[in-house]
Formats: C-alpha cells, structure tokens, sequence
C-alpha cells in the first residue's frame, strides 16, 4: 500500500559541504604564493611575508582539518586573472594564490608577498589577502579579507572594511607577530567561525 501524499516525511540531517580531503590531497608548497607558474621567468617580486593564524570553533575549540584558499593581488596591486584589466601586466613570477588546512590546533599558514593596494568599482582597495574556508560543520563555504596593520589609511578608505561596523573591523586586520622560518615578517589573524557578535570574525557573500 502506498504511503499518502500527504504524509509528513522523515527530516533528513543538516547538509554540509564536504567530502574532506586527506592530507595526500595537499602537496608541498601549496599554501607558498610566491611560488613560479612554469613558465615564470623570475622571483616574484615585492616584500615577503607569513599569514598566519587559527580556525576556531564556538568556543574557542580547534577546528581540525579546515580548508584555507588565500588568493591577492601583486605588489603592484595586479591580478593574474582576465577580470583584472591589467592582468596581462601582472608580477610573471606571482602565483597568487594558495591552499593550506588547519592542524590538529587549528593552526594555518601562508607564504605570500606584501599585496599591492588597487582601485575596482568599488573604490580604492587597501592592501589585502582574500581567504576562503571549507570544513566540517560549515553550511558553505566562507569567505573574509585580511588587511595588514601597517596601511591605516588605505584601511580606512576600504569600501569593504568600512562596511563593518567601526568596533568590529580590527578583526579582519592582523597583527605583526615576529618571524617566519625563513626570516621574513610574519603576521597572524585568528579566525572565529561563531561567538559572540563582538568576537565573530566577519565573513562577506562570495
């Protein structure tokens, strides 16, 4: 007997994004930004630096295994991308963009170069690094930008940052903390997944 067209049907679970990815999917160097295209024929130019950071969890919790995209513009503030009118121009010898995921403390980190600052529809860009997050638990993927604590005033003009209520923009801006392993400057931003509305890190529609 079939069942009637009426009958309340069975919630299914919360749907997630996903599969996850083991760590064989990762290879060395893929969170390096400055790593050469083949066909590069030179360094990628500009200051180097580290992004790094933790993805927490409500609560402050590790979240384990997250998946970080960061993609940015060049030192001249080019993207090597056809929706940049430039693009042709960009640094030869920028990737501009990487993948990292989070260790068992949530910790991630980047290899990249200072961005240089630009100007789109929207207005002048400060100098910024774009992330993108993918993990268990997140509805979809989330995306944010992190702004250097050495650009004031570029960060003050930034359409996308002045967006933000004033008290909760120095969440997206990092901070200088120290050395790489390789010497260069390394500057950290923790990233809260959800929490209080004055600790939550802000995430923009992607």
């Amino acid at each position: 007997m079939s069942a009637r067209p009426n009958a309340p049907l069975v919630p299914t679970a919360w749907a997630t994004i996903g599969p996850f990815f083991p760590q064989t999917f990762f290879r060395d160097g893929d969170n390096d930004l400055t790593r050469l295209a083949p066909e590069a024929p030179q360094t990628a130019l500009g200051r180097p630096i580290w992004l790094t950071g933790h993805v927490l969890q409500e609560g402050g919790g590790p979240c384990v295994n997250a998946v970080l995209e960061a993609w940015q513009a060049d030192a001249a503030g080019r993207f090597r991308h056809p929706r940049d009118p430039d693009w042709q121009k960009a640094d030869p010898g920028f990737f501009g963009w990487g993948r990292a995921w989070t260790d068992a403390e949530g910790r991630f980190a980047f290899r990249s170069i200072i961005p240089g600052g630009y100007r789109d529809a929207s207005g002048p860009r400060a100098p910024h690094i774009n992330l993108a997050i993918i993990g268990s638990g997140i509805m979809g993927r989330l995306a944010t930008c992190v702004f250097l604590p050495d650009f004031a005033e570029a960060n003050a003009a930034d359409p996308v940052l002045s967006s933000l209520p004033e008290a909760l923009r120095p969440l997206l801006v990092a901070r200088a903390d120290g050395q790489g392993p390789d010497g260069a400057p390394r500057f950290s931003l923790d990233l809260l997944l959800r929490g209080d509305a004055a600790a939550e890190t802000p995430f923009f529609e992607d």
